[in-house]
């Protein structure tokens, strides 16, 4: 549960940086997040989040290329950007991470985009990162 609360709060920082232009050294710093919840992860959680968020960020050109590579009658212009951030910070581990087993991934955004995505996003961000796994990964 605690991977998912760092995936959440990596899913919230590429959000802000994508909406707000939030630079990655202030994201990072996590003074967004409540006291109370960085405790409670943990520094090890936070680094999770932090490479997520990092990595993410530095490989967005990628990382987008891959999305839109992978979108079928859909312009990237159109993604919602909940939805986006969800499928940045799922495809940066899918191509960057291969000891993070893919279905853990895409599970995990699955269940990100049911809480905080708009009704069945879920099936579109599936679809897309599966159809990644599939092109980038045998497992």
């Amino acid at each position: 549960m605690a991977r998912r609360k760092s995936r959440i709060i990596a899913f919230q920082a590429l959000y802000s940086w994508d909406v707000n232009n939030i630079s990655l050294e202030e994201l990072l710093e996590f003074a967004w997040v409540d006291e109370q919840m960085q405790k409670k992860l943990g520094d090890d959680n936070l680094a999770f989040s932090r490479m997520l968020i990092s990595g993410t960020i530095e490989n967005i050109e990628k990382i987008d290329g891959e999305i839109k590579a992978h979108l079928t009658n859909w312009d990237f212009s159109r993604l919602n950007r909940v939805g986006l951030a969800i499928l940045r910070i799922s495809v940066y581990p899918l191509l960057f991470q291969q000891d993070m087993p893919s279905t853990i991934i895409i599970d995990e955004a699955i269940d990100i985009s049911k809480e905080y995505g708009p009704d069945d996003s879920y099936k579109f961000i599936n679809a897309i990162l599966d159809s990644i796994r599939k092109s980038c990964r045998t497992a």
